[in-house]
């Protein structure tokens, strides 16, 4: 019995090095899990304006014992938690966070030092209150408009915080340039307000990420879905073969 000839086997397709499976074959992807920075950033920018402005709207203190209470906490609150936050949130690309924690961390830095010369004696206390310190809160206040019209893309309640900023700012650059007593008791209750509004917003990005992404306090985002409670508004991007040892809040 004679055996017929096989054919030759037909070569398999070549894979194309640049097609999408071959990349993600040969792609290792490296995770370093950051928190939102924004929720650190809020809460010491409302706990170091509330403290002051609470002050300067002369609900407590006087000028002996008030500078020694503010300042270490203006320092390390204000100052110190924002830079560190203003820090992470370049690492995460938001140049919101970056811009706003990092320019009012500095100056709650400046501010806390000054307050503790002056504590001190090393400086007069009337320059807290000078009329060139109300160039600052004008350069404060023009950095944190701008902060503002950024924070209109993404919620209302950062929008408030730092429109509130804004106003109380420009209330007390026109009360130390002009020495309005009455303009600066009014400064301080804006900066108040903007101080609830920055707690507000903290504290709902902060039970919105410990529940997985779910709202649970609106923060008025421009989707009707994204302001009711329960609603998933933050999904995971997860590599399709699974990351493991990787999970939000690591």
């Amino acid at each position: 019995m004679s055996s017929q000839a096989q054919p030759p086997p037909v070569p398999g397709p070549v894979e194309d090095p640049d097609s999408y499976e071959a990349w993600q074959a040969r792609s290792r992807l490296v995770l370093t899990p950051v928190a939102a920075p924004s929720i650190l950033g809020l809460f010491g920018l409302a706990a170091a304006t509330f403290t002051v402005s609470s002050n300067l709207a002369e609900w407590w203190g006087n000028p002996l014992t008030s500078p020694v209470v503010l300042a270490p906490f203006a320092i390390f609150l204000g100052g110190v938690a924002q830079l560190l936050a203003g820090m992470w949130a370049y690492r995460a690309r938001d140049s919101l966070a970056t811009a706003m924690h990092g320019i009012w961390g500095a100056f709650w830095l400046a501010w806390g030092l000054m307050t503790l010369l002056t504590a001190s004696g090393a400086l007069s206390p009337f320059l807290i209150t000078s009329q060139a310190m109300g160039f600052w809160w004008i350069a404060l206040g023009l950095i944190t408009l701008f902060g503002a019209a950024g924070a209109l893309a993404q919620n209302m309640g950062l929008f408030l915080t730092f429109i509130l900023l804004t106003a109380g700012s420009g209330l007390l650059a026109a009360a130390q340039i002009g020495a309005f007593h009455s303009v600066r008791l009014a400064a301080g209750w804006v900066l108040v307000a903007s101080s609830a509004a920055a707690f507000y917003t903290a504290g709902a990005l902060l039970l919105e990420q410990s529940f997985g992404g779910r709202v649970i306090l609106p923060l008025g985002r421009w989707s009707l879905s994204g302001n009711v409670p329960g609603h998933r508004v933050v999904h995971d991007i997860a590599y399709s073969a699974g990351m493991p040892g990787a999970r939000t809040g690591q």
